[in-house]
C-alpha cells in the first residue's frame, strides 16, 4: 500500500497540506474553514458559501463564473457544509486536470488557485454588501434544503434524535442553520458575518497532485489575501461518561412507517487508543449486512425495513436507525436492546470479527484510490489532534480481539429513544 504522506506548511494564517504525487490525472484542492457551532452564527455561516458560489469581482455574473470553470478544461468546483464534533465546517473543493494532459499557456493549478482565492476573498458586492438578488435566491435555496429534511422522514428522524439527545449542547444545531433565521438575514448583515467568519475560521488548505509544497505556498501568497491575526485550531471534545435513565421522545406525524432511532453515548472518540475497537463494535452492531441489527432485527424477525448503526468518532455517539411497522415498536425496541446486551456479554462470533475486519480494511484501502477521500481522512488528524496514518489504523484493526470490543460495549450507554409514529396511534 502506498503511504499517504502530506507535507505541511503555513502561509498567512492558513495551514497547508500537500501530497506530491503523480498517481492522479487531476489536482484535488480542498479548503476547510471551521468555526465553533453557535446558534448566533450557524445560519449565516451556512448561507455564505451558497452566495459566494454565485459570483466574484472578476466573474460577477453566475454564468461568467461557470464559464470560467469551463475555460479551465471543465474544472470541478463545489462545497459542503457539515459539522464535525462541535464545529461547523465549510469545505470548498476544486478538481482540475493536470497540466501535462492539456496545452495551456498558464498553469491550470495556478488558475485554479486564482479562481478559488477570488471565490473566498473577493465576492461580488454592492455598496459594501452582498448582491441582494444573490442573497434572496440563495436564502430560498437553503430554506428548501432544510424543508427537504422534514419531507424525508428517515433523515428527519435522525436529526430529531440528535436534537433531543443534545438538547443542551450546540451539537443539536443542523449545519445548514435554522429556517426561522433566514428572513432576518440581509445582504448587509450577511456580508458582515462573512467578514467575521473569514477572519476567525480555522483554515486548512489541502492539495493532492503533481506539485510541491513550495509551489502551493507561493500560490497561496499570491491569491489568498486575508486580514487575519490568528490561526485558531480545533479543540477536540473531552467526552465524559454519563449516567441516568434513557429518555424517550415520541413524535406524531402523518406517516405509515414508524422511525425508531436510538442515541447512545460513549467516551471513546477518534483520538482514543480504543478507536479501532470502537470501529469493530459499530461494524458488528449495525454497519454491514452481516451485522447483528441487520441479521436479527431485519432478517430473522422481519421487524424493520432497515436497521443500521453509525459511530461518530468526533462526538462519542453511536446512532441506531430503523424503519418499522408502528405496531412493532415494543418488540423492535426489545430486540435492538438485546443486540446491545449481547455485545456487552461477549456474544461475538469469529465470523463476525473476521467479516467486520475485512469490511473496514476494504473501506480503508479503497480510500487510497480517491484524492478527496485521502484528504478527508487526513483532516481527521487536524480535528482530533491525533495522527493515525491509514497503515497504522489498519494494523490496529487487525489486532482487535473480541475482549476489546466488549470493553467498548461496556462504555456505550443508551441515552435517547426517539420514535416517529403516526397521527392515529394512541
Amino acid at each position: 500500500m502506498n503511504k499517504m504522506i502530506f507535507e505541511r506548511g503555513s502561509v498567512g494564517q492558513i495551514r497547508i497540506h500537500v501530497m506530491p504525487t503523480k498517481r492522479f490525472k487531476t489536482f484535488a484542492v480542498s479548503l476547510y474553514a471551521g468555526i465553533p457551532l453557535s446558534r448566533e452564527t450557524v445560519t449565516a455561516t451556512a448561507l455564505t458559501p451558497f452566495v459566494l458560489r454565485r459570483g466574484t469581482t472578476s466573474y460577477p455574473e453566475t454564468i461568467e463564473f461557470r464559464e470560467q470553470l469551463e475555460r479551465l478544461y471543465g474544472a470541478g468546483f463545489g462545497f459542503d457544509v457539515y459539522k464535525r464534533g462541535n464545529y461547523q465546517i465549510v469545505q470548498f473543493r476544486m478538481d482540475t486536470i493536470n497540466d501535462s494532459f492539456v496545452q495551456s499557456e498558464q498553469s491550470l493549478l495556478s488558475q485554479s488557485f486564482e479562481f478559488l482565492g477570488e471565490v473566498v476573498t473577493k465576492p461580488v458586492t454592492e455598496a459594501n454588501a452582498f448582491r441582494s438578488s444573490y442573497v434572496a435566491s440563495e436564502r430560498e435555496n437553503v430554506r428548501k434544503k432544510l424543508e427537504a429534511i422534514i419531507n424525508d422522514k428517515m433523515r428527519y428522524a435522525v436529526e430529531r434524535c440528535i436534537e433531543e439527545m443534545f438538547r443542551n449542547d450546540n451539537y443539536r444545531l443542523h449545519p445548514l442553520g435554522e429556517r426561522s433565521d433566514l428572513d432576518q438575514i440581509t445582504p448587509e448583515s450577511l456580508y458582515m458575518a462573512y467578514e467575521e467568519w473569514l477572519k476567525n475560521a480555522s483554515l486548512d488548505l489541502y492539495v493532492v497532485g503533481d506539485t510541491t509544497l513550495a509551489e502551493v505556498e507561493e500560490l497561496v501568497k499570491r491569491h489568498f489575501q486575508l486580514n487575519r491575526t490568528a490561526s485558531p485550531g480545533y479543540e477536540p471534545e473531552q467526552v465524559k461518561p454519563t449516567t441516568g435513565e434513557p429518555r424517550t421522545v415520541t413524535e406524531k406525524f402523518d406517516v405509515n412507517q414508524g422511525k425508531l432511532n436510538l442515541g447512545l453515548r460513549t467516551e471513546i472518540t477518534y483520538g482514543d487508543e480504543r478507536y479501532a475497537a470502537a470501529l469493530l463494535y459499530n461494524g458488528i452492531l449495525g454497519s454491514y449486512p452481516h451485522s447483528k441489527l441487520f441479521v436479527n432485527v431485519r432478517e430473522k424477525e422481519s421487524l424493520a425495513y432497515y436497521a443500521a448503526s453509525r459511530f461518530d468518532g468526533h462526538k462519542g455517539m453511536v446512532g441506531i436507525q430503523s424503519g418499522i411497522e408502528i405496531a412493532n415498536y415494543e418488540k423492535a425496541l426489545d430486540i435492538i436492546k438485546a443486540q446491545l446486551a449481547s455485545l456487552k456479554a461477549g456474544e461475538i462470533s469469529e465470523l463476525e470479527m473476521t467479516q467486520t475486519k475485512a469490511m473496514i480494511r476494504n473501506s480503508l484501502l479503497e480510500m487510497q484510490d480517491s484524492a478527496f477521500e485521502m484528504i478527508a481522512y487526513d483532516f481527521n488528524r487536524i480535528l482530533s489532534g491525533k495522527d493515525r496514518p491509514v497503515e497504522q489504523l489498519l494494523s490496529e484493526v487487525e489486532q482487535v480481539q473480541p475482549a476489546d470490543v466488549v470493553e467498548v460495549a461496556k462504555t456505550v450507554r443508551l441515552d435517547t429513544i426517539y420514535f416517529l409514529t403516526g397521527q392515529k396511534e394512541g
